[in-house]
C-alpha cells in the first residue's frame, strides 16, 4: 500500500512527461495486435469426428475457427459441403456454440474437391451473390476463400473469383477477406497475387498451405518459414510494399501431424511457426485441422481424425492461440 502512495504522489510534470513520452513512443512504433479471427484453425462438420467446439475454447484460449468448406449444391447455391443447408442443421449449431464461447466464424469457401462455387457459377456477380448468401446468413465479419487444383490454375475462374471478392467487400463493410491456396518450397505461384493487384483488390491475408511438398524427414519448421518468405516476397513485388506491410498481408495454415505425403508436423515445429509469426506479424495464423488435433487412440488411421504424433488433446491449436500478432 505504501508503494501504490508513493507512485500516486509522483508530481504533475513528471507524470505528463513520462505520459508525453510514452505517446510519442507509441506513436513511433505501434505495437500491432492480431485481429481476433488471426488465429483461427481450420473445425471441419463433414467428417473426422467434430470435436465440440466449446470444449476446445475452454481448453486452449482459441476463440475463433475457420469452417470448412462452403460448396455448391447446384445452381450457383452455397451449402455446407453443396449438400448441408446453410440453417437449420448441425453447421448452424457450431457457428452458434462458437459464437457462445466469445468467438466467431470464418467460412471457408472451396477447399481441394467438390464442386466449387467459384467454378460454376456463372460469372463474377453470380459468385458474389452466393458468398453474400453465407455472409447474410450468419451476419460474418470474415470470410476464406480456399482456391486449390484446377479452380487456382484456371486464369478465368482466379480473375472471377476476384471480382466477386471486390463486390463483396464494397457491399460489407470491415469485411475481412483471406484467400488461401497451395505453395511450394520457394513459395507460391503469384499469378492470383498479381491479377487481383493489376485488379485493385487488397486481400487482408494472402494464405499459403506450406505442406505436402514431399519426402518425409523434412523440418517442417523451416520449411514454412521459407515459404512463408517465398509469398511475403510475392505479395511486395506485386503491390509495392515494403517488407513490413507484406508479411502484414501474409499469413499461413499448416498441417498438424502427419500431412497428405507423410511428412510430420510437430508440435515443436507450430513452436517455431508461433515465434516466426510473431516476429513478422503475418496476418493469419491456420491449420487443418481442428479434428485432427488429439492424439490415436492407435495406429494413425488418416480419417482426419487424429495427428498421428505424440501429443496432448489441442495441443496445437492451444500454441497457436498464444500468437499476439
Amino acid at each position: 500500500m505504501r508503494t501504490r502512495t508513493r507512485l500516486i504522489a509522483v508530481s504533475a510534470a513528471t507524470a505528463a512527461l513520462a505520459a508525453g513520452t510514452l505517446l510519442a513512443t507509441a506513436q513511433a512504433d505501434p505495437a500491432p495486435t492480431a485481429a481476433p479471427q488471426a488465429v483461427a484453425p481450420y473445425l471441419y462438420n463433414g467428417w473426422g469426428n467434430p470435436p465440440d467446439p466449446a470444449e476446445v475454447q475452454q481448453a486452449t484460449g482459441v476463440r475463433w475457427f475457420t469452417l470448412a468448406f462452403v460448396l455448391d449444391a447446384g445452381g450457383c447455391s452455397p451449402q455446407w459441403d453443396g449438400s448441408r443447408p446453410l440453417t437449420g442443421g448441425a453447421d448452424q449449431e457450431t457457428v452458434e456454440a462458437v459464437r457462445a464461447g466469445g468467438g466467431d466464424v470464418v467460412p471457408s469457401f472451396g477447399g481441394a474437391s467438390g464442386n466449387k462455387l467459384e467454378q460454376s457459377c456463372a460469372d463474377a456477380d453470380a459468385l458474389a451473390g452466393a458468398y453474400q448468401k453465407v455472409i447474410d446468413a450468419y451476419g460474418l465479419k470474415a470470410i476464406d476463400i480456399d482456391i486449390e487444383g484446377d479452380a487456382y490454375d484456371d486464369p478465368a475462374t482466379q480473375q472471377k473469383t476476384i471480382d466477386a471478392l471486390k463486390k463483396v467487400k464494397a457491399d460489407n463493410a470491415g469485411l475481412v477477406t483471406y484467400v488461401t491456396f497451395p505453395s511450394d518450397r520457394s513459395g507460391p505461384d503469384g499469378s492470383m497475387i498479381d491479377r487481383a493487384a493489376d485488379s485493385g483488390l487488397t486481400v487482408d491475408g494472402w494464405t499459403i498451405m506450406p505442406f505436402d511438398f514431399g519426402g518425409a524427414g523434412q523440418n517442417m519448421g523451416e520449411l514454412t518459414k521459407q515459404a512463408t518468405d517465398g509469398l511475403k516476397g510475392r505479395v511486395k513485388s506485386a503491390y509495392g510494399y515494403s517488407d513490413d506491410e507484406a508479411y502484414r498481408h501474409s499469413g499461413l495454415s499448416s498441417m498438424n501431424g502427419i500431412t497428405d505425403v507423410q511428412e510430420t508436423v510437430t508440435t515443436a515445429d507450430f513452436e517455431t511457426i508461433l515465434a516466426y509469426a510473431q516476429e513478422h506479424h503475418l496476418a493469419r495464423l491456420s491449420f487443418w485441422s481442428v479434428n485432427r488435433d488429439r492424439p490415436c487412440p492407435g495406429a494413425y488411421p488418416n480419417d482426419d481424425t487424429c495427428s498421428g504424433v505424440d501429443q496432448d488433446p489441442w495441443e496445437f491449436t492451444k500454441i497457436l492461440a498464444g500468437y499476439e500478432g
